[in-house]
């Protein structure tokens, strides 16, 4: 929506490590770069992130409560082969209405405010991406913590068979459903072996 501001994305330093810092008011915009893995060899994506507070009242079960204090999001292109009529179709349109280029799927790990870790659900959005929650409620904000993401096999999970190419890594902070605020911060995002440390 081109009416929604954008969140603002700056360098900063927090708890002791630079970071990409997030900051939503009633906004919504990715923080993203295209993006070349062979996820044969390196499936796993780790990072860092840390919140000032997860998104109070949100829901994302709901396009109305739609809003996270942090995302990290993996896009997609896909082989047509691997994309039924219908999605195409979809794709198209979405693609169309946008005026932008619509990844053809898309994993969302989210920073949300009450569902367990783990909880895995299509977008309230568009059923071509899928939130995984991987923090949940304020526990443990305002402290780094580190994470690790099976990229491949939860993209087999969410849309079967074998994962297409990723291609753009973004971050972002969203309160553009709701309108409040969020913070948060981003650091050492980079894909591994399954064998290899973070």
């Amino acid at each position: 929506d081109k009416s929604t501001p954008p969140t603002r994305y700056t360098l900063a330093r927090h708890l002791g490590a630079s970071a990409v810092q997030a900051d939503a008011a009633g906004s919504m915009a990715l923080l993203g770069r295209p993006i070349t893995v062979d996820l044969d060899r390196t499936p796993v994506l780790c990072w860092r992130w840390s919140v000032a507070s997860p998104v109070a009242g949100a829901d994302l079960t709901r396009k109305a409560g739609d809003d996270f204090a942090a995302r990290v999001y993996v896009a997609f292109r896909m082989p047509s082969r691997a994309l039924g009529v219908g999605a195409r179709m979809k794709l198209a349109a979405a693609r169309r209405l946008a005026g932008v280029d619509v990844p053809d799927a898309a994993l969302n790990y989210v920073w949300d405010n009450k569902h367990p870790v783990g909880t895995e659900r299509r977008s309230a959005y568009t059923d071509r991406a899928q939130l995984i929650v991987a923090q949940s409620g304020a526990s443990e904000a305002t402290r780094w913590v580190q994470e690790r993401a099976d990229v491949a096999a939860d993209f087999a999970r969410a849309f079967g068979g074998a994962p297409g190419s990723p291609i753009q890594l973004a971050v972002a902070s969203d309160t553009d459903n709701m309108g409040g605020r969020a913070r948060a911060w981003f650091t050492d995002l980079r894909f591994v072996a399954r064998n290899e440390a973070c």
